[in-house]
This record gives structure tokens, C-alpha cells and sequence, in this order.
């Protein structure tokens, strides 16, 4: 019989660590070996014998910890937002020293939130214009979230692949903020509401007709599925992957 997949969480006090720590315990191929809080010393998960960490801590945190954990050798599944370009090739630089080290960052790991950005991708080349609206509970530090972000990226590039021009878009006066903002071209627009957890719709439009794409976590269990296909899968990606996509095989 195979060994459980030792796993560590960082952020364990979280609302998602906590969701995490608690679904841990009811699979018999993953066993929680470390639970980290932001007072704890990361080395837990190097005396715990952990092979595999999941982080959702803060934008400010996740670096060092992911450094921590290519330089220790352990596969990171990071669900923490506010990554740039800059942040993905330092990560990849890193992983130079670590060629078997894995690390997977996912804007979103909801298994309904993959599939509307798989979606719009689609969809994208179809249509005139293209919108992006997400709205989150109001704790969240940042804001378009990188899920909106991602998808509006994809759009863009769909668009783009497809030889689209741009978005039709006349106005001339407008209050700071009022379209949203730019993302290659995509206009993207964040809601925080009390009440809401994680939510994005995505808007397009063409002559005559208009189609909706929208995605809705209802509460923060709805990301296990994905955070744990992507603790099964990522010691069997070495480097750096992008989205929980290509574990989905999408």
C-alpha cells in the first residue's frame, strides 16, 4: 500500500487554511504533518517531513515562503494572490537550484472557476466586447483579484490570436474608475460586498445578443477539490505551473 502524501499547510489559522486543515483529515492518501501560522517558525515543515506545503497566506508573505520551500526541496501548491511577472521569473529563477521541486500557483482552484476561464477563452473571438466583473467579501487585500485578472488576460490573448481589433468604447467623460480597470485592454471591475465570498462574471457582447458567463463560490470548500488535485499532481510537474488547468487537462 502506497504512504499518504505528507502535506503541510501555511496560513492555517485562515479562513482557507482552516476549510484545508479540516478536509485534510478526511483523505486517506494526503495526512496533515504541519499546520503553520504566521507566528510559526516554516522549519516545522522541514522537522515534520513534509513533501508537499499549500499556501494561502498574503501577498507579502508568499515569497519567502515559496523560497523556503524550493530551497528545502518541498513542492509548493500556492492558492495567495497578487502575482506579477516579475514574481512568477523570480520563482522560476529559484527553481534553477531545484530542478525537481514543483510549484503550482493557481489564481483560482474552484473547479467552476477554471472552466469559465477555459470558457471565455472560447468564447472570446466571437464577440465585439468582452467584460470582466468580480466581487468578493470585503476582507480581501487586493483588488481586481487574480482571477479576474488571469481571465482577463486570456480573453485578451484570445482576442488578440484571433486577429480582433479593439473594444468599441465611445466615451469621452468619466468619473475615475467608472470603467473599471484596463487589463490588455479587457475593462475589469471589483465589487466588495459584505456577504459575498467569491464570485466573477463574465460579460460579452456582439450585435443583437450578449452572453454571461458566471461562476460562484459559495463558501471556501468549494476550493478542496482543486487544491487537492493540485497537492496529487504537482510532484509530478517539476518547475513552475500556472493555473490549475493543465492538471484538469484543459
Amino acid at each position: 500500500m502506497t504512504s499518504p502524501l505528507k502535506v503541510g499547510v501555511i496560513g492555517a489559522s485562515g479562513n482557507v487554511g482552516q476549510t484545508l486543515v479540516a478536509a485534510l483529515k478526511g483523505e486517506s492518501d494526503l495526512e496533515l504533518v504541519a499546520a503553520v501560522d504566521h507566528d510559526d517558525s516554516l522549519d516545522t515543515l522541514v522537522d515534520s517531513g513534509a513533501e508537499i506545503a499549500i499556501d494561502f497566506t498574503s501577498p507579502s508573505a508568499v515569497m519567502d515562503n515559496v523560497k523556503f520551500l524550493i530551497d528545502h526541496g518541498i513542492h509548493a501548491v500556492v492558492g495567495t494572490t497578487g502575482w506579477t511577472d516579475d514574481r512568477y521569473d523570480q520563482v522560476r529563477e529559484w527553481l534553477k537550484d531545484s530542478p525537481k521541486t514543483g510549484v503550482l500557483v493557481a489564481p483560482n482552484f474552484a473547479i467552476s472557476a477554471v472552466l469559465t476561464e477555459k470558457l471565455a477563452e472560447i468564447a472570446a473571438p466571437y464577440f465585439d466586447s468582452a467584460e470582466v466583473v468580480e466581487m468578493h467579501h470585503p476582507g480581501k487585500k487586493d483588488a481586481p483579484s487574480g482571477t479576474a485578472i488571469h481571465t482577463a488576460q486570456t480573453i485578451a490573448q484570445s482576442r488578440d490570436k484571433a486577429g480582433c481589433g479593439d473594444q468599441p468604447d465611445a466615451t469621452e467623460q468619466a468619473l475615475d474608475g467608472a470603467r473599471g480597470a484596463s487589463v490588455d485592454g479587457i475593462p475589469v471591475h471589483a465589487i466588495r460586498m459584505k456577504g459575498a465570498v467569491a464570485h466573477e462574471a463574465v460579460i460579452f457582447g456582439s450585435q443583437g445578443q450578449s452572453l454571461t458567463i458566471r461562476q460562484d463560490s459559495y463558501d471556501r470548500t468549494s476550493f478542496v477539490p482543486g487544491v487537492f488535485l493540485g497537492v496529487r499532481k504537482v510532484p509530478e510537474h517539476p518547475g513552475l505551473t500556472i493555473g490549475l488547468d493543465s492538471f484538469l487537462g484543459l
